[in-house]
């Protein structure tokens, strides 16, 4: 039975290009489009045919796995992933724990075991215990915004997202230079802060920038969080002129604070986040926008590929990035 997979390489384009079309969303060129259904049809494919669907003795449900849900970028991932299983007649079910309590005990083998055809885990790198119990389970297995060497992942570049968002800064004359991160005692051990701090350290070290760390502070991915560490930066000495938010939810914060501060954003300081947050158009505020929706929509179109057909082999994904100027940051005056 032809895949996803085979439609892609008859029509000569990506598998996301293929879900997108046949599902008729926007941003696939029409005669791209006409392509891959002429593609489809020639190979007896359908997104939403018999095929696709679960077969009997399945629960019909996927899991996805979240450490919140109350945060734009999970809730952005969950909405893709919910939207594409709903179209393939499947139910999502919502593993959601905000304490690592509730994480042991979401990783027992009991807790998942015949409850859910497939699982999506969000951002959240499991231990090797952890991904050994999923493993157990003998479901498919779809990772986003991390990757492992023994599932399909769909992530983006930390790293190289903010390498882009840093040599912004630099390229805009700015040589003192803050970083709000997340914080490093964040019990989850996410892996985005880390990479994204990796990436403003490298660029910062090529450009030959000294880098002070009193001009670091740390936020917890949320506003209120980031407001506070932004006083904390304003207080001390040697203002930066730039400061680089490794979330737009963070950049909100950080912007807010610096007009409490009587600042202008970006006369007296420039601000750049990260995430494409959908506030972040009206709050003119520059950032590295990230196709997030479309990671999750990814997501569930690769674990029910699998559900498709077993033996079918699903490539990991690293998606791209762009950066978005607006008005949050400019040139430094000479």
């Amino acid at each position: 039975m032809a895949g996803i997979k085979e439609v892609a390489a008859e029509a000569g384009v990506s598998t996301a290009t293929v879900s997108r079309a046949l599902r008729g969303l926007e941003h696939v060129n029409p005669q791209t489009r006409a392509k891959i259904e002429a593609a489809a049809a020639k190979l007896n494919y359908s997104l939403t045919g018999d095929g696709d669907r679960i077969r009997p003795g399945r629960t019909n449900s996927v899991g996805v796995v979240a450490p919140y849900i109350s945060r734009w970028y999970f809730a952005q991932v969950i909405n893709g992933a919910e939207q594409a299983l709903r179209e393939a007649g499947l139910d999502l079910l919502l593993y959601n724990f905000s304490q690592m309590k509730g994480r042991e005990r979401l990783f027992q083998h009991q807790l998942l075991k015949g409850r859910v055809d497939a699982l999506i885990v969000i951002s959240l790198p499991p231990t090797e215990e952890e991904f050994a119990s999923m493993l157990s389970l003998g479901i498919p297995i779809a990772l986003v915004g991390m990757a492992h060497k023994d599932c399909a992942s769909i992530k983006i570049d930390d790293v190289a997202g903010a390498r882009t968002a840093t040599q912004h800064l630099v390229n805009q004359g700015h040589k003192q230079i803050g970083l709000m991160s997340g914080r490093p005692d964040d019990p989850f051990n996410f892996s985005v802060p880390q990479d994204r701090r990796r990436g403003f350290m490298q660029v910062l070290a090529e450009s030959g920038l000294e880098w002070i760390p009193s001009r670091e502070v740390h936020g917890d991915f949320t506003m209120n969080t980031a407001s506070r560490a932004m006083d904390d930066l304003l207080a001390r000495p040697n203002r930066p002129t730039a400061i680089f938010c490794e979330s737009d939810e963070m950049a909100f914060g950080a912007m807010q604070a610096a007009r409490r501060h009587g600042l202008s954003v970006p006369d007296d300081i420039s601000i750049i986040g990260f995430d494409g947050h959908e506030m972040s158009e009206y709050s003119d505020l520059t950032t590295i926008e990230q196709p997030v929706q479309l990671m999750g929509e990814m997501a569930a179109w690769s674990i029910m590929e699998r559900l498709r057909k077993p033996s079918a082999e699903v490539p990991s994904l690293v998606l791209p990035t762009t950066l978005v100027v607006r008005n949050s940051t400019k040139r430094l005056e000479a």
